[in-house]
């Protein structure tokens, strides 16, 4: 019975990924004018673009960072992606997985999920991409069980690089999904992770 479970969620992931893949063959959709209001997504999770308060560091809503599970592969936070792509590829499949399971096991726990891209393409067009990419995530932890009241999105597009350089070593720790983990709002923070 549960290598059929494990099966089947294998099934769904790759179905997600080839759905992605297949979206992401199209040409690109033209560029709308840039809006720094949090925009509402289906079944209420909510997905903001980078505006000053979010790029200075501010948190969303009344909700803080916290440092959330620890453990093997929960200990990695971050699901990097290849360059214009939102497909999760390699130890990014693991990585969301992983935090799927501590998710739909801990219905308290939410999370934020932070698209960012490198630096090349307009700002316009790196919003859209780092959305993509943390709808990308969302999608693979909602087929996997969790909550969607549980997650929230925001795209930071270029504006908080993991490593300002400028070539492909750093644009490659910039194309990611960063997994925040959040208190719920109400209680009190637990102390920030090292």
């Amino acid at each position: 019975m549960a290598e059929q479970r494990c099966m089947y969620r294998v099934v769904m992931v790759l179905a997600v990924a080839a759905t992605l893949t297949l979206g992401a063959c199209g040409s690109k959709p033209p560029k709308p004018a840039p809006s720094t209001a949090p925009t509402e997504v289906s079944g209420g999770a909510q997905s903001e673009g980078a505006n000053a308060a979010n790029a200075a560091g501010g948190a969303l809503g009344s909700q803080e960072e916290v440092g959330g599970p620890q453990a093997g592969l929960l200990a990695n936070r971050i699901v990097y992606f290849d360059f214009d792509s939102a497909v999760i590829k390699g130890q990014g499949v693991d990585v969301v997985a992983a935090h799927a399971r501590y998710l739909a096991g801990n219905s308290h726990a939410r999370v934020r999920l932070e698209g960012n891209t490198d630096e090349r393409g307009s700002r316009e067009y790196n919003i859209g991409l780092g959305d993509r990419r943390a709808q990308a995530v969302r999608r693979a932890l909602l087929l996997q069980g969790v909550s969607e009241g549980q997650i929230t999105t925001v795209s930071y597009g270029e504006e908080r690089p993991a490593d300002p350089g400028h070539d492909e070593a750093a644009w490659a720790k910039n194309r990611r999904v960063e997994i925040v983990y959040l208190t719920p709002a109400g209680q009190p923070a637990a102390p920030p992770r090292p």
